[in-house]
């Protein structure tokens, strides 16, 4: 038993370098594909949101009637 361990120590300190590098470049590719993920995710909701918000023309309607003749009735005190 004590031998098998001997010779996987052996084995991963031969291949210790390769694989550390291999795991760097994994982190780092995973880390790139991340950030390009979530930028495109940022910017798709931003413009999503900015071509939703830019395509509803606001129009506002209001209902003077009220105060017209609120008006109308201030005015007609002052004439009295």
């Amino acid at each position: 038993m004590s031998q098998e361990k001997v010779e996987r120590y052996k084995k991963e300190k031969a291949n210790r370098k390769k694989n550390m590098k291999k795991a760097k470049i994994r982190k780092t590719f995973l880390q790139v594909v991340g950030a390009v993920v979530v930028v495109a995710a940022v910017g798709g909701i931003g413009y999503l949101s900015y071509k939703s918000y830019e395509s509803k023309p606001v129009k506002a309607e209001a209902d003077m009637s009220a105060f017209d003749d609120y008006v109308t009735g201030i005015d007609g005190d002052k004439a009295e």
